[in-house]
């Protein structure tokens, strides 16, 4: 059983795990600490520490971590939902001293899509499909033919003269109090304005609204197939771990 470390860093919480890279299931506990605010590379990385550096998740070597930005040679060119401090910082390196091993880095959304489309909603799926998660803010992953495009950051598209994620991302609706309707609304909008710019052939909607579709996928309309994650918020675990495997193989430990 080949396992490794899955680590996803968020606006809201940091999560890790150790996971099965064949099942595409965790084998220990989901680790959850909060995002500590402000969110600064070194506050980040002290919360990492904190979450890895007991039991199990101490004797792993692959290590691959989700993260909120633009992933550049495994530095941040980008900073939408974490301190701006994080543009131009080395998150690898960073990341690497945290967790006392190299550690590979990929953006947060794309970690999410790997993991859907080799074990979850998107297996098997031919074309162009597009991951959507909706959190804190909204995270884009796109993929051709199962073959990553990286970092494309959709979420901030303009709709209505506004970043996307302003209007429909899960945590607007929390802090609006929008009911499932109107938020719905929104979230189809977005999705109509990104089909008009890829006509994707599928779109997964993670994030932890993906745990109740029923709420919300009934509502949307749109003309590409629209399905809910089915791993949930483990996705970007065991995403970012399955990544770090693919380019330990491949012999790159930096990432996009």
């Amino acid at each position: 059983m080949a396992i490794a470390l899955g680590i996803d860093i968020g606006g809201t919480g940091i999560k890790a795990a150790a996971v099965d890279l064949e099942a595409g299931k965790l084998t220990t506990a989901r680790k959850r600490l909060k995002t500590p605010h402000p969110a600064t590379p070194a506050a980040v990385a002290a919360t990492v520490k904190e979450i890895v550096d007991e039991g199990e998740l101490r004797s792993l070597t692959v290590v691959g971590a989700g993260f909120p930005a633009v992933i550049k040679d495994g530095k941040a060119e980008s900073a939408a939902n974490v301190n701006r401090r994080w543009i131009g910082t080395d998150v690898a390196a960073l990341l690497g001293e945290a967790t006392g091993r190299p550690t590979t880095v990929v953006n947060d959304a794309d970690a999410a899509g790997l993991a859907e489309l080799r074990f979850g909603a998107g297996r098997g799926t031919r074309g162009v499909v597009l991951m959507i998660t909706l959190g804190t803010g909204i995270g884009c992953g796109l993929f051709h033919n199962g073959d990553l495009i990286p970092s494309t950051e959709l979420g901030h598209i303009e709709v209505r003269g506004k970043d996307a994620e302003r209007r429909a991302a899960e945590l607007v609706r929390e802090r609006k109090h929008l009911s499932w309707g109107s938020w719905a609304k929104r979230v189809e909008e977005y999705l109509n304005a990104l089909d008009r710019l890829m006509w994707p052939d599928l779109i997964i909607i993670g994030g932890g609204v993906s745990a109740t579709p029923e709420k919300f996928l009934p509502r949307i309309h749109v003309r590409p197939r629209i399905v809910a994650a089915t791993l949930g918020n483990d996705a970007g675990i065991v995403g970012a771990a399955l990544y770090a495997a693919q380019m330990a193989a491949s012999g790159t430990r930096t990432g996009a």
